[in-house]
């Protein structure tokens, strides 16, 4: 497992609980030993232990000796580094890495189109409709104006019903046209 998720996982675990968050809020307004935490939540002393210990395994609390006791407080400055790194735009492509991001696309074209890459029957679903219209897309050039005609002979290769794919363009702003339908081109030059 890659580092940066094993440790975002570690740090949504360790928050994960609701006793767990009361601790963290407690240990927010000032330091508390296990045995004041342990009354405070009506909880035995190894069940508050065992919240801390993940907490700290977390690096979101530490303990200090004092007498007998462990005093333990949150460590707010690590608690605000973890999660801006953690949260951070850029961290959550890395957990996505190893999901196959097309394989709803390819599932919803294997249903409505042949082997031969027609479009078999237009799906009523809108999602559904957009992966065909993207599906179909691809076959325009970025850049390039099309008049109608080569718009419905490119079109004709997937489905019979032209009008349909080319307003399906138009109206999800995959395609542009001109007033009246002189040119089409792809949206995304």
């Amino acid at each position: 497992m890659d580092e940066k998720i094993a440790e975002l996982l570690e740090f949504f675990k360790a928050l994960a609980d609701e006793n767990r968050l009361k601790i963290v809020g407690l240990l927010a307004q000032g330091e508390y030993t296990v045995e004041q935490l342990a009354e405070m939540f009506d909880l035995r002393p190894s069940t508050v232990s065992h919240h801390l210990g993940k907490l700290s395994k977390a690096g979101l609390v530490s303990a200090r000796s004092d007498s007998y006791y462990n005093v333990y407080k949150l460590e707010t400055k690590k608690l605000e580094a973890l999660s801006q790194r953690l949260l951070a735009r850029e961290t959550f492509p890395a957990v996505t890495a190893e999901v196959d991001m097309d394989a709803y696309d390819r599932k919803v074209i294997n249903t409505f189109c042949g082997p031969d890459g027609r479009i078999r029957q237009f799906p009523a679903q809108r999602k559904k409709f957009e992966v065909i219209l993207r599906y179909v897309l691809k076959a325009f050039e970025p850049g390039v104006r099309y008049t109608e005609k080569q718009v419905n002979r490119i079109l004709k290769k997937y489905s019979d019903d032209t009008a349909c794919l080319r307003r399906g363009f138009v109206d999800y702003k995959m395609m542009e046209r001109e007033d009246g339908g002189g040119e089409y081109w792809r949206t995304d030059e």
